[in-house]
């Protein structure tokens, strides 16, 4: 395989012939049943009417007018393809189709130069799972998107934020597609149910079943129509024509977990976990945990978010959530999962019980920005360093009082730099723990600093 002029190896794609434009996958005998419903026509489109009401980008770019390139981002199943492929038949436009798991900067470059060939007859460059072409591929694209030599209309399931470069994102336009609504994916199936491409009447599907096969799928319509397929093949197979529950059960192991370890599912499901701990509600907690643990999540990382959750958000209102959140971090490296999953609910909900305080990062990240603000001043005389020679000669630990000769082991000192003296970095709230040490504290400042401080 040689390596193109960028130093990167590229598959070969076949593009299609100088004059002939792309057309859909056909509809074969024997295709899967979410290929053989695929809708031909945008009135046939399930879902995302945000995107093809009357003047919204993407449907004038389907009915021919002009229109920039889009980016379309959305969960597995919510019909990127489908869309994009409809795109084939506006026969004003050429276009072309590649897919990022198996197209490189050569491939690209020829859809360029096939594009300058053509420069009556607009090229519409259809790029699937553009996330994972590298930066170098993505740089590629920018000149002819930037120019429009191609309207270029990419597809991804990772948020474009984390995969696609800003300066190629800059370019386009980001719609984003929707799951489908229960009533949607309740559309589909009947559909496929009767449709003669589908099933063509050959099973029922009762209410019960329906109701499974929607749940199940989650909001995706491909994980949707291959449930029902494949419950579908169980019940003829036994020469029966009902699909119910049972059929459903047998042929479905269970729901499929959307969720990316590497994408936007991924911080968006941490994100509402930790949340959840934050505002005290640890069903909400541990639903989501439950979530990142059956998506396959490394429980390692969950240990981290814990951790470091107990001092952010609860810091000294209870001490002891850090201990809980370290005891699981360690139980994950001792045993791993499954038993892990125990030791991390019970750090998840004593976190999410526990009472809350943010005063540990809050001080912390106040002393830090003064610190660089550079708001640091000289250490008092006293508190320095004096155990070596010539250190008395420069007032080091002189005048030092050492607290524990006092009664209270307390005692009236400076300890900040001038420049800092009577600045209050940790304020404890009255939450939990917290409610003592805000009196404590308090006593403490009027002995350190002096009553009249």
């Amino acid at each position: 395989m040689a390596a193109d002029d960028d130093g990167l190896f590229a598959l070969p794609v076949a593009l299609p012939p100088p004059d002939t434009a792309f057309s859909p996958e056909p509809e074969r005998a024997g295709a899967p049943l979410a290929v053989r419903m695929r809708p031909r026509t945008l009135a046939d489109v399930v879902g995302q009417t945000h995107l093809l009401r009357p003047g919204a980008p993407l449907r004038r770019l389907a009915e021919g007018g002009e229109a920039a390139s889009v980016l379309l981002y959305g969960p597995p199943g919510t019909g990127k393809t489908t869309l994009a492929r409809l795109l084939a038949d506006v026969s004003t436009r050429h276009f072309v189709a590649l897919s990022a798991l198996s197209s490189g900067v050569k491939e690209l470059r020829d859809v360029m130069n096939d594009a300058r060939r053509r420069r009556g007859r607009q090229t519409v460059l259809f790029v699937d799972e553009v996330h994972r072409f590298s930066r170098t591929q993505q740089d590629a694209l920018l000149g002819a998107v930037e120019d429009r030599l191609v309207l270029l209309v990419a597809a991804t399931t990772e948020n474009p934020s984390f995969s696609v470069v800003s300066p190629l994102l800059s370019r386009m336009l980001v719609l984003q597609l929707r799951s489908l609504t229960e009533d949607e994916v309740r559309e589909l199936l009947r559909r496929a149910v009767k449709d003669e491409r589908g099933l063509d009447g050959s099973v029922t599907v009762s209410p019960e079943a329906e109701d499974a096969l929607v749940r199940l799928s989650a909001g995706d319509a491909r994980s949707a129509l291959t449930a029902l397929e494949a419950s579908a093949d169980g019940v003829t197979d036994t020469g029966g024509t009902v699909v119910d529950v049972p059929a459903v059960e047998r042929a479905v192991a269970g729901t499929t977990v959307r969720y990316d370890r590497q994408g936007d599912q991924h911080h968006d499901v941490t994100s509402a976990f930790i949340k959840s701990i934050r505002g005290s509600d640890p069903d909400a907690a541990l639903h989501y945990l439950a979530r990142m643990l059956v998506a396959g999540e490394d429980p390692r990382f969950i240990a981290r978010r814990l951790v470091v959750h107990a001092s952010e958000d609860i810091g000294l209102a209870d001490p002891t959530a850090l201990q809980a959140a370290v005891a699981a971090a360690h139980t994950v490296q001792l045993i791993g999962m499954p038993e892990a999953r125990l030791a991390l609910a019970q750090a998840t909900v004593h976190l999410a019980m526990a009472p809350k305080s943010n005063t540990v990062i809050v001080g912390i990240d106040e002393a830090m920005a003064d610190v660089r603000a550079g708001s640091v001043g000289e250490i008092p005389a006293h508190l320095r360093y004096g155990r070596y020679t010539g250190a008395r000669e420069l007032g080091n630990a002189i005048g030092y009082r050492y607290p524990h000769r006092a009664a209270e082991g307390v005692l009236e000192q400076q300890y900040p730099p001038d420049e800092l003296v009577g600045k209050d970095y940790y304020r404890p709230t009255r939450h939990g723990g917290e409610r003592i040490l805000h009196e404590r504290l308090a006593a403490l400042r009027r002995t350190v600093r002096g009553a009249e401080r």
